[in-house]
């Protein structure tokens, strides 16, 4: 069919992304069960140059934020915290004189495999290099640490003396590891009191990796205007019913990852309304759902879905394959129990583009295409790469948009309007015109 001009074709974003984002060049330094030394040498030299064109802009946005900020004379002595690498391979000098001085807080899971899916062998993070790096070549010292719970208190103290603080630890980990991420949050908040920089911050990673974020820029270039939050039972009955009957739609947890939660749903019959408005689903409606994290395909009512998203499987809810367990909106929206509600858009099968940024510059650009077959691009979905520059002249219409547009009113529309971009982050975006539209 025919589609919309090129210069008016939109895309969406489907989700941020800056809670310990991974350079994916440096993926052969992770340890996993048949490379268990992996460590910085296994990166191929070209990775590693381009893993620190990455690091070395990082630095130059680092020097640009803290421009204001006092600076030191030496690195900062962090003899008193454990120290639990191995070693520091690949690591620079610090520079003897630093314009500033910095941490790269990073955490180990003593009780798992490698200390994490994310470690090298010797306990750092397999992308820490050239984060460390990039500032060392901007003139700032960057000590790598490791947050040990037992010794909060040392710790937090430790960081009162850096001018920025860089967390690069894992969503989940401190809590493996026993510790308490909200402790952990409220001493970084603690220390932003201070004047002292933390990039992402708790209320960076928390608004921008939540889903309603997507409500929340519903009125930019990049959003979608009929983007819907839910927080409680009864707004998302009624919602839910009214929207499902105008349109296919897609059903977001907020605390899921890896596509667990998000559900792509049709009706049944295709019976939907012209208008929006114009009738709501009866509960006994049969609707044909996709999840994202593994493709797989379940049929279920509307109310035995409402049943699910609320409550989880109980007698109400029918028989589900679901990974998952439901229970959406518990605990509340302090809690982080949420619901967002967005228009299907067809072309996903066409795949998504992931937008890597460094601060508001773009880096990268990678499609991911789903699996024939499938609607999600998440990875271990049989999902096929493909990388592309910052220039890339087929997106150029995307790219304009974001850049040139919306980038400056993303954090001040997430009520994030007195932090910096975060120093590397994604964005997903999924074409949202309609079938036909020029590619360029």
């Amino acid at each position: 069919p025919e589609g919309t001009p090129a210069e008016e074709e939109k895309w969406i974003v489907g989700e941020f992304n800056c809670s310990c984002v991974g350079i994916s060049k440096c993926l052969p330094a992770y340890c996993k069960d048949d490379t268990p030394n992996a460590n910085w040498n296994d990166i191929p030299d070209e990775d590693k140059k381009e893993a620190m064109v990455y690091g070395d802009k990082m630095g130059k946005v680092a020097l640009s934020i803290l421009a204001n900020a006092c600076g030191g004379t030496s690195p900062i002595d962090v003899s008193a915290l454990t120290q639990i690498a191995k070693d520091y391979l690949g690591l620079k000098e610090q520079p003897a004189n630093p314009k500033f001085r910095t941490a790269l807080v990073q955490i180990y899971v003593r009780s798992a495999p490698y200390g994490g899916s994310d470690k090298s062998s010797n306990g750092h993070r397999y992308d820490m290099i050239p984060f460390a790096n990039g500032m060392i070549n901007a003139g700032i010292s960057c000590q790598p640490i490791h947050y040990v719970h037992e010794e909060h208190d040392k710790f937090v103290e430790a960081m009162k003396q850096f001018d920025a603080i860089i967390v690069r630890c894992n969503p989940g980990q401190i809590k493996a590891d026993g510790g308490s991420q909200a402790k952990f949050d409220d001493a970084m908040r603690g220390l932003q009191k201070l004047g002292i920089q933390v990039w992402p911050s708790p209320d960076v990673m928390e608004f921008m990796g939540a889903k309603d974020a997507l409500t929340k820029i519903a009125h930019l270039n990049i959003g979608l205007e009929d983007t819907l939050s839910y927080y409680d039972e009864e707004e998302f009955a009624k919602g839910f019913k009214k929207t499902m009957a105008f349109q296919p739609r897609v059903i977001k947890q907020n605390r899921g990852s890896s596509g667990e939660g998000i559900w792509i749903i049709k009706l049944k019959e295709g019976n939907y309304c012209s208008n929006f408005g114009d009738r709501i689903c009866e509960g006994d409606e049969v609707l044909s759902l996709m999840e994202a994290n593994d493709n797989h395909a379940e049929e279920h009512t509307v109310a035995e879905f409402i049943e699910f998203c609320v409550n989880g499987r109980t007698d109400k809810s029918g028989e589900w394959t679901s990974k998952g367990v439901g229970k959406y909106l518990e605990g509340g929206k302090e809690a982080g129990g949420m619901l967002v509600d967005q228009r299907f858009c067809p072309r996903i099968v066409e795949g998504e583009l992931r937008y890597n940024c460094v601060g508001p510059e773009l880096v990268g650009i990678i499609h991911k295409k789903p699996k024939e077959g499938g609607i999600s691009a998440v990875g271990g979905t049989g999902s096929i790469y493909t990388f592309y520059g910052p220039d890339e002249p087929k997106f150029k219409n995307l790219t304009d948009n974001f850049l040139k547009k919306d980038i400056n009113h993303v954090m001040p529309s997430l009520g994030l309007s007195d932090e910096p971009i975060p120093l590397w982050w994604t964005t997903d975006f999924i074409l949202a015109s309609p079938e036909g539209t020029p590619a360029e």
